[in-house]
């Protein structure tokens, strides 16, 4: 497809982000906004139910580290055999991961000559890391940040859940770029941002068959999983409203006397049916959809099936309260 065909711009780095991870900052050990088939954190404690890669998948892409509390590896009995006995090794694919100060107190890793890990794949570089917050006691000092923490290589990798191959992550955009043009005023909104009648027919085209080879089209399972309306159009998963592809490229009003000048939150957002959450793997065509801004705000991570039982328990309370009449 030529470059004329391609997608405006503010939309195209929309689809494109989601193959990427929220946010994180230098307090925790997550890396910021890479890529989901980057090296996989698998808290230790939650091993059996975590470790495990896709159904479809033998392995991580970019391989694993396992992440072991300080008083789990130090307080367990021949600790090094149970980690074996699951494939893992302190320094080649697991590290002691220090997160409290009571931690950092009892176990010092320097006092034990220990090296903080710099690595992500095989040979880590060394035994642990540590993200310990500052404490507001002055004899306590300030927070403790060791390991993954050099600009060229901050962060140990991604949120498990947040995992997804590069098939998965190209499969997901084919069809998010897909429900986009399902919304109900998608070729007009496309030719308002700069494609032409010709570019725009061709590009919906164009992806509508690739959708169709990789089965990403179908209408029943759009239609039960919340991503579209009987009427075949893109739909918010909460509210259930039709929405306009406007919302792409609309930012989300602001309250007066509140507004916040470099906003960039538009008003459709991607949403996850399904949330996500361990032991599971969420980003993935078909739990994905496009849906308002303060609709997802609603949900978070709870899951729309659960936001919807505990709307509904509010408009009851209310109503029985006398401060809500019910429509009829």
């Amino acid at each position: 497809m030529s470059d004329t065909a391609r997608l405006p711009e503010l939309l195209r780095q929309k689809i494109y982000k989601t193959g990427q991870t929220r946010g994180a900052d230098d307090d925790v050990i997550f890396q910021n906004r890479v890529g989901r088939n980057s090296t996989v954190l698998i808290p230790y404690e939650h091993w059996e139910k975590a470790s495990s890669p896709p159904e479809t998948e033998e392995k991580f892409e970019r391989g694993f580290i396992a992440l072991i509390s300080p008083r789990r590896y130090f307080e367990t009995n021949a600790i090094s055999k149970e980690l074996a006995q699951r494939g893992l090794k302190i320094g080649l694919n697991a590290i002691v991961l220090y997160e409290t100060r009571d931690e950092w107190k009892l176990y010092n890793p320097e006092k034990k000559g220990w090296v903080a890990a710099s690595h992500r794949s095989d040979n880590l570089g060394g035994n642990y890391a540590a993200r310990v917050p500052a404490s507001t006691a002055v004899s306590e000092g300030g927070k403790i940040v060791r390991g993954y923490n050099t600009t060229a290589n901050k962060g140990a990798g991604i949120r498990i859940y947040e995992y997804a191959n590069l098939t998965t992550i190209k499969h997901c955009r084919l069809q998010l770029e897909f429900l986009f043009w399902q919304c109900l005023d998608a070729s007009e909104v496309a030719l308002q941002y700069g494609m032409s009648v010709a570019h725009s027919s061709a590009r919906r085209d164009s992806n509508a068959e690739e959708c169709k080879l990789h089965s990403l089209q179908d209408f029943d399972r759009l239609k039960s999983m919340r991503l579209i309306s009987l009427g075949n159009k893109t739909m918010c998963p909460l509210c259930l409203q039709e929405v306009s592809a406007l919302g792409f490229f609309s930012k989300v009003e602001q309250a007066e006397g509140r507004v916040v000048p470099d906003l960039t939150i538009t008003q459709l957002n991607l949403f996850h049916i399904n949330e996500l959450k361990l032991g599971a793997y969420g980003h993935r065509p078909y739990n994905l959809g496009w849906g308002h801004h303060h609709c997802n705000v609603v949900v978070k991570d709870a899951g729309i099936a659960e936001t919807v039982i505990w709307m509904n328990d509010v408009v009851d309370k209310n109503v029985a309260a006398g401060y809500l009449t019910r429509a009829i």
